[in-house]
């Protein structure tokens, strides 16, 4: 068996996405569109529409990177992050040049405010670190999720609608 690079924490332990985690990363992705407090939750469809699946369709290309967090007692999945590489002419929502990629993270409801996510970023910022200039995201400017991209360095580089588009620089600009 293949042990891949995993990081530990009491309740539970992080590792690479494998191609057989895409039905996950599609759960992780609805779970990511943000539902305001008492509002309707998205029809499950809207992972059709080819702005949302751009972010898992075919997960595994050249640039996709992704960690999942499993639940240390059962090895289910409790959350996930992952990056994807856009180009100007396939546009994700926080599309900001060719060289960043877009960001998704989300952690299944019953453990959200434990510290997953979190860890999650941080594995995913320190993995990216060594190959790209940056990491861009899109969030509700009414998600709580936004303290975490604040706290993690992500500063807010365009406003769109109710939303914005958040950057977390990686490498310092050489002089």
């Amino acid at each position: 068996m293949l042990v891949l690079q995993m990081t530990a924490s009491s309740n539970y332990k992080i590792r690479r996405v494998e191609q057989s985690d895409e039905p996950f990363l599609w759960e992780m992705l609805y779970q990511a569109l943000y539902v305001r407090e008492g509002g309707e939750p998205f029809p499950r469809e809207v992972l059709s529409r080819p702005e949302v699946a751009r972010y898992v369709k075919g997960w595994g290309r050249e640039h996709d990177i992704g960690f999942l967090a499993l639940d240390s007692n059962t090895n289910q999945p409790i959350g996930a992050v992952w990056i994807r590489l856009f180009s100007e002419g396939d546009r994700g929502f926080a599309h900001v040049d060719d060289e960043t990629p877009e960001l998704g993270i989300a952690v299944l409801p019953e453990h959200r405010g434990q510290g997953v996510g979190t860890e999650l970023l941080t594995h995913m910022i320190e993995t990216a670190r060594g190959s790209y200039p940056s990491l861009a995201l899109s969030v509700s400017s009414e998600n709580p999720a936004l303290r975490l991209y604040q706290r993690s360095g992500f500063e807010v580089v365009d406003r769109q609608e109710t939303s914005l588009v958040m950057k977390r620089k990686l490498k310092e600009a050489c002089a």
